[in-house]
């Protein structure tokens, strides 16, 4: 709406869905009478009314790596607002290779980030960040994730920002910054971010020359054993008078530790790498407590160690989230 409103000529428009009721809270380009329409059409719609001289074309499709430069092409730039790590990953390449910028924001429960993803411009992309894409049960399932319905919007205006300074020249733009806010405090944080040489697509020696789909699945993972937990309120006063013996092992990445910085760990070890490094875990510690973000996978690592000989071990159930 907002590049519509500033007159951006041109606008593409890529979704394959449809509206819903649950939309609704969060998606204010839409109203009652749209649901069940495709959104892509539907938000064209709107547009037209909002500036009627400008383009915009709807295209009721997902961004695939079989279309997306078919779909780009011409294009100042393009605007990831995609809900998922497949489509994430494809509007990168495709921007790197087509040489604009990817202006780039995501959002979960209660934080969003931001960022203008553009190896042209000297910045890195979001491969360099995140080469692969998580495990599968690494990360909270869309179902169960949520999102406070104010969140989108002000993510989104960031990237309306980023992208009329884009299209016009202006200013600096977030290119090898991110913007981080949670807005349960409204703290914004800004991060830096470096291009990494070894990245397979925009790197010194990229191996990736063509946009590729990757299989990802946000379906609610299968059911798992329980395992033994630990909650804030307990976790807090071990903190407080930690007892002889107990080791608190950190499997969150390094970018975590960027956003969020929690110096009580005994051990770090992220996730991703703990079955290589598991001999680093004292095998006398008397009790294990295993913490991460939000408490999925501390569970896994629990399961991990579990089977590989430790006893006592638990994880802070529900992550370093609920802990002030």
């Amino acid at each position: 709406m907002y590049l519509a409103a500033a007159g951006a000529g041109n606008i593409r428009i890529v979704d394959d869905d449809t509206v819903d009721l649950t939309n609704l809270q969060r998606q204010l380009l839409f109203t009652d009478s749209d649901i069940g329409k495709p959104k892509a059409e539907a938000a064209a719609a709107r547009l037209r009314i909002i500036y009627p001289d400008i383009q915009v074309g709807a295209r009721r499709e997902r961004f695939l790596a079989a279309n997306a430069l078919a779909l780009a092409e011409g294009c100042d730039l393009i605007i990831d607002g995609s809900d998922n790590f497949s489509t994430r990953y494809v509007s990168n390449d495709t921007a790197v290779l087509l040489r604009i910028p990817n202006v780039y924001g995501s959002i979960f429960r209660y934080e969003g980030q931001a960022t203008v993803f553009a190896p042209a411009l000297g910045g890195p992309c979001y491969r360099c960040l995140f080469p692969v894409p998580p495990a599968p049960g690494s990360v909270p399932s869309c179902a169960e994730g949520g999102v406070l319905g104010v969140l989108p919007g002000l993510i989104g205006m960031i990237q309306a920002t980023e992208a009329i300074k884009l299209l016009t020249g202006i200013g600096e733009p977030l290119t090898g910054r991110m913007v981080h806010v949670d807005t349960r405090s409204m703290q914004f944080r800004e991060l830096r971010l470096r291009r990494d040489p070894a990245c397979p697509v925009c790197g010194d020696h990229p191996t990736i020359t063509a946009p590729a789909d990757i299989d990802f699945s946000c379906d609610l993972p299968a059911p798992h054993k329980q395992v033994d937990s630990i909650n804030a309120e307990e976790f807090a006063g071990i903190l407080t008078a930690p007892p002889d013996g107990v080791c608190i092992l950190d499997v969150r990445e390094a970018w975590e530790h960027l956003l969020t910085p929690w110096p009580h760990a005994t051990l770090v070890i992220p996730f991703a790498d703990l079955p290589a490094r598991l001999s680093e875990v004292p095998a006398d510690a008397k009790e294990i407590i295993v913490v991460c973000t939000v408490g999925e996978r501390s569970a896994d690592a629990v399961r991990l160690l579990t089977q590989h000989n430790h006893t006592a071990v638990r994880h802070l159930k529900g992550g370093l989230r609920d802990v002030s």
